[in-house]
């Protein structure tokens, strides 16, 4: 059993914000498979279906990104789900928009999501896609908090439309795959060409 949990703000005030691509990945799998999400029996929303002989979760934590800790340990207990078998989907404002970094293990980053699961799993070692949804140009440390809970561009959601599946096609391979394959197939910028080729990111 694999747990899928996608980061964001829940409410009608976040829901376009760039801290709330966690939030939409979630979307688009839950597209992918015809599923709607029910409420938990914590703060959470969540739907499952199978891949092959593997049981998948999606979730959503409700309780604000800086307490997501609270529901995602909730539901791997209830569930028996291992750390290894959590892959949690955050923005990162520090990569460019249309990249993707899969890791088993890491920091937070600064990132208040990971965080707070790193608090409540007492430890850092769990599997996390990283998101980018930054720009060319580095944000100033006064720039972050505005950036990240700004709304996307029209421009960027065209982007992201270009993305959608990769994104979903990434949580998958994780499941089937496991994390080393997803970060060696998956690890790169998808929307910035020299040439025909993408640039690679390395693991």
């Amino acid at each position: 059993m694999k747990l899928i949990a996608g980061l964001g703000n829940p409410g009608s005030k976040y829901s376009h914000t760039r801290h709330n691509v966690g939030f939409f990945v979630i979307d688009v799998l839950c597209r992918r498979h015809k599923l709607e999400l029910k409420p938990g029996k914590g703060d959470w929303v969540y739907a499952g279906y199978d891949i092959g002989d593997d049981e998948v979760i999606l979730m959503k934590p409700l309780t604000y990104m800086n307490r997501s800790g609270y529901a995602v340990k909730e539901m791997m207990e209830i569930k028996g789900i291992s750390k290894e078998d959590l892959l949690v989907l955050v923005d990162d404002f520090q990569i460019p928009l249309g990249t993707i970094r899969v890791r088993d293990k890491g920091s937070d980053g600064g990132h208040n999501g990971l965080a707070s699961i790193s608090y409540e799993l007492e430890t850092d070692e769990y599997p996390r896609m990283r998101i980018g949804i930054g720009k060319q140009e580095v944000l100033r440390k006064d720039e972050f908090i505005d950036f990240v809970l700004g709304e996307f561009t029209g421009d960027e959601f065209g982007k992201l439309d270009k993305m959608y599946e990769i994104y979903a096609d990434c949580v998958e391979s994780f499941v089937v795959n496991g994390v080393t394959k997803t970060m060696n197939s998956f690890n790169k910028s998808y929307l910035e060409e020299k040439g025909n080729q993408t640039d690679q990111i390395g693991n």
